[in-house]
């Protein structure tokens, strides 16, 4: 996979649908994640003549750690990125762990707006129980985050060793208690190995973008939800064991200009599957 070198001298993986246009989507895949996760969405946005990137966060794939990162510091990434392929202007979606990050996006002048897809909300907060609602394997990777980095590490080494290697066949066993009905029934088939080989691409070289993100997710984000004026879409399902609906309703709550499409019935992983076609249109109206 191509490799952008920063400033700073690290690289991040970078995929681009090579459509010619000064205007894009940005998209921020979820925890633990991989660029490669949105190929088909980059055909997608092609075959409707909309540019498209995505690239694997610091400390995934062959990107180069960032430690220390706070979710804000994606943005420094970004406009980076948005230099060097000549973006005027860009919408982000981010999935999951990715939601944060395609938030502090509409902080940078060139975006235009956001669409959050299963985003993770704030922890630590009053008015959201972070961990209420999601599955056990969550509450056991969160706690020993909140342990501090050796004992989060310490946890990867023990418990995640199978995702390095997981196939298209054992990906609904390796999520264990954090999917549900809807997201079981759409993981099978390509699907499957779609997900797994993404996996498997995330943690090829170490989980430290894993761990990065875990440490990330339990602290300050460095921006105030309610200073963002770009629009912002939200979209959740109920039935959903890794983010729950609880999470939506905060950032709706917390985000002045949020507007929340719920989808009942849905999980974490059918929703992005069931819902392509209308999320890119609603990006592409967005850049409109």
């Amino acid at each position: 996979m191509p490799q952008f070198k920063l400033k700073d001298g690290r690289e991040l993986e970078i995929l681009d649908n090579g459509i010619n246009s000064d205007s894009a989507i940005v998209f921020h895949h979820g925890t633990p994640g991989h660029a490669s996760m949105w190929t088909d969405w980059l055909e997608s946005a092609a075959s409707a003549g909309i540019r498209a990137i995505a690239y694997s966060r610091a400390g995934y794939g062959t990107s180069d750690r960032h430690p220390g990162r706070s979710v804000i510091s994606i943005n420094s990434d970004i406009a980076q990125i948005l230099d060097g392929k000549n973006i005027d202007k860009f919408v982000s979606i981010g999935w999951s762990g990715g939601g944060p990050h395609c938030l502090a996006n509409t902080l940078e002048p060139r975006n235009v707006g956001a669409i959050s897809l299963a985003g993770v909300g704030a922890y630590g907060v009053d008015d959201l129980d972070f961990l209420e609602g999601m599955g056990p394997e969550n509450h056991d990777e969160f706690g020993a985050a909140l342990k501090g980095e050796a004992v989060i590490d310490k946890w990867m080494q023990d418990n995640a060793g199978s995702m390095k290697s997981v196939t298209g066949a054992e990906i609904r066993e390796a999520f264990g208690g954090l999917i549900g009905d809807a997201d079981k029934a759409v993981l099978e088939g390509e699907a499957a190995d779609h997900m797994a080989a993404s996996m498997r691409s995330a943690l090829a070289v170490s989980f430290d973008g894993w761990i990065d993100d875990d440490l990330v997710f339990i602290k300050p984000w460095g921006f105030d939800l309610r200073s963002i004026t770009k629009p912002v879409f939200i979209w959740q399902g109920d039935d959903d064991f890794m983010v729950p609906h609880a999470h939506s309703y905060w950032l709706e709550k917390h985000i002045p200009t949020a507007t929340l499409s719920f989808k009942s019935g849905e999980g974490h992983i059918s929703l992005g599957i069931k819902y392509r076609t209308e999320i890119l249109a609603q990006a592409q109206s967005l850049l409109k």
